[in-house]
């Protein structure tokens, strides 16, 4: 099965969550067709069977690039068989409403836009403070002190879930199956 495996990214996770995906995918034995949607280009030369989206949100939007691919593709996206993933810190917050508000994020998506995954993973983001600008920096590092994250501006942290992304993309690929 080929898949495709469309990501945007703003400050890097997304595109290591997708490029871990596609790895995931090849090593079961499918094609995987890694596209940066945020670049625009062609992905139908290899006639994509499935995919797997895969975007952050940031001050509760996803990439308008994104956002108008989902939209121009959402009928194609809805005839093959179709998964996103949603990339935010606040699905890891110590606040229980943050934490469901980060679940909902895709709703508001996937309503705009008319697609209609079979399965959505939300997964923790990272912490890319060698990324942030000074201002971004300081403001990230008060939110992380307000969760209890770490604060260390001299070094990213992860907080992505490999094990369960692993799960969620073997599970997907179950249900693409049938």
């Amino acid at each position: 099965m080929i898949i495709l495996v469309g990501y945007a990214s703003v400050e890097g996770q997304s595109r290591k969550i997708a490029e871990r995906v596609a790895a995931e995918v090849e090593a079961a034995g499918d094609r995987a067709l890694l596209l940066d949607i945020g670049l625009g280009g062609e992905y139908a030369l290899g006639h994509p069977e499935a995919a797997i989206l895969c975007a952050p949100i940031h001050a509760a939007r996803y990439p308008a690039a994104f956002v108008a691919f989902v939209r121009q593709e959402a009928e194609w996206l809805n005839s093959v068989p179709s998964a996103f993933i949603s990339v935010t810190l606040l699905i890891r917050s110590e606040l229980e409403e943050e934490r469901q508000e980060a679940q909902h994020f895709p709703d508001g998506l996937l309503s705009e836009t008319g697609w209609k995954p079979a399965m959505v993973h939300n997964a923790a983001g990272a912490l890319r403070y060698s990324e942030y600008d000074f201002f971004k920096r300081w403001m990230m590092k008060r939110m992380a002190a307000q969760e209890k994250a770490p604060t260390d501006i001299h070094h990213d942290h992860e907080f992505t879930d490999w094990t369960a992304l692993r799960r969620f993309v073997a599970d997907f690929r179950v249900t693409a199956r049938t």
